[in-house]
């Protein structure tokens, strides 16, 4: 029997109710010092296994367990206990208030990126004429949301992992936002030149080899591949922001995503290959995430 199922048992030696278990389902997370949402994840992964939305748990908190339910519901908390991010337990996370199927081959789509699509549409209200790229799409976040928001934009989107491009592609058919091409390429590797972007988007891996958050909370589930470059973090936004100048068309903005201490570098780096109206933008939290920068 798991840990979890003993506490459980000692709190309530007769069947365990929703409530119930739920209140020592959170002590057991707190207790790993996992989260900083024991309530809301618990909630999530008994949700799952009962296969109801969350507010089922509150209209119905005295309803029994059966044995089955609370050993799939130990075994998923388990997983949370040791740290495997909620998104990949449940294969989905929200985005721009969209359903986003998430797998351990990229990067699970965070809030503070949702900075990025907002600037993104303050600088082009415009709802036709846009061509868009984004450089190493991953789940499709990005390119899925201005998509949505911007259905008669023209978005393409790359990424050099297949199987990331085939997660992308399910997200745009579960959205239903066929129009949006998504295909393999190294960067702008397989990115036609004639084409001229408007715009070009990336999150890109940005964080130093030797950086020490590597080893803490999710990042520790997600792939280095998606998180780590050379240069202490700026290999490929120094390729980025060099290269896009051949895509992008005279006046079209470049938006990058990075570390919360790079803004000097990155803005030196914009200003290196001619860009020019470069502007940092902090994220939820009030640090500096997202450089935009214009190049005539």
């Amino acid at each position: 029997m798991s840990t979890f199922l003993n506490k459980l048992a000692d709190a309530t030696p007769a069947s365990a109710s929703i409530a119930q278990t739920l209140v020592v389902a959170q002590q057991h997370l707190t207790e790993h010092q996992v989260s900083d949402s024991t309530k809301l994840d618990c909630q999530l992964l008994l949700a799952r296994i009962l296969d109801v939305k969350p507010s089922y748990l509150v209209t119905w908190p005295e309803q029994i367990l059966s044995d089955s339910q609370l050993t799939q519901f130990s075994e998923l908390l388990d997983r949370r206990a040791n740290g495997e991010p909620i998104a990949f337990i449940l294969g989905e996370q929200e985005f721009w208030s969209l359903p986003f199927k998430v797998a351990t081959c990229t990067l699970i789509p965070r809030p503070d990126t949702e900075v990025l699509v907002e600037e993104v549409l303050n600088d082009f209200p415009q709802t036709s004429d846009t061509r868009m790229l984004d450089l190493g799409t991953g789940t499709g976040a990005i390119a899925l949301a201005l998509a949505h928001e911007k259905p008669q934009w023209q978005v393409s989107a790359v990424d050099f992992n297949p199987d990331a491009v085939a997660l992308a592609k399910c997200n745009a058919e579960r959205l239903n936002l066929p129009q949006v091409d998504i295909h393999q390429s190294d960067w702008f590797a397989n990115v036609s030149k004639e084409q001229g972007f408007d715009l070009i988007v990336s999150n890109p891996p940005y964080i130093a080899a030797d950086d020490p958050h590597l080893a803490q909370g999710d990042v520790r589930f997600e792939p280095a591949s998606a998180l780590v470059a050379d240069e202490q973090g700026f290999k490929d936004i120094r390729h980025i922001i060099a290269t896009s100048r051949t895509y992008l068309k005279p006046g079209g903005i470049l938006y990058l995503e990075h570390g919360y201490d790079q803004q000097t570098q990155i803005q030196a780096i914009y200003a290196e290959f001619g860009f020019t109206n470069i502007v940092t933008v902090k994220d939820y939290g009030g640090q500096p995430r997202m450089t935009k920068a214009t190049y005539l």
